[in-house]
């Protein structure tokens, strides 16, 4: 007996398959719609999150453009006799390309005058606006008003000006790559 007791434990286990299988609870379609609602809502979050990142990226470099030509703008109108050096170093250090290649090569023969002259002048920028954007680029229109003195007279009521300066993406700031002045 001892060995028909082994030979049923050692006797493989069958079980008979059920008619049942196991199935996965189902979904209602309440609880479908809130989860589709929920991804959509989730999608459309993530999008509007972008866009308005996109938006302020956007903003921030239009400003960057204005500020540019705004310091600029008094670099170039902002030149007195006694850091007439200085004044140009700073108005070369701001600029690139051509603007700032010309700008070099005139610059010791303009030194020269406004010391000569003992001239001071001193810019305001009163307007600047953003004309448009292409690229790396932008074109930004101001007025200036420029009080200028010389050592053998006072200085004279302010003439007013309007510049277009081109402004372009340099790394992490900008530079100026032109300057027009407009009628």
């Amino acid at each position: 007996m001892a060995d028909d007791d082994d030979a049923e434990q050692l006797a493989p286990v069958t079980v008979a398959k059920s008619s049942q299988r196991h199935r996965l609870p189902r979904i209602s379609p309440v609880v479908a719609a809130g989860l589709t609602l929920v991804v959509a809502v989730g999608a459309l979050v993530g999008w509007l999150g972008f866009r308005a990142h996109q938006a302020d990226q956007g903003q921030a470099l239009r400003n960057l453009y204005v500020q540019t030509a705004r310091q600029a703008a008094l670099n170039l109108t902002t030149i007195s006799y006694t850091e007439a050096d200085t004044d140009i170093r700073r108005i070369l250090d701001s600029s690139t390309g051509a603007f700032r290649d010309d700008f070099q090569r005139r610059s010791e023969p303009f030194v020269a005058v406004v010391k000569q002259a003992r001239s001071k002048s001193e810019g305001t920028v009163t307007e600047a606006g953003l004309e448009s954007v292409n690229g790396d680029g932008a074109q930004v229109l101001l007025a200036v008003s420029v009080r200028t003195s010389l050592a053998e007279a006072p200085a004279g009521p302010p003439r007013n000006w309007r510049m277009r300066i081109s402004v372009a993406k340099d790394g992490a700031g900008a530079r100026i790559s032109n300057v027009q002045f407009v009628s």
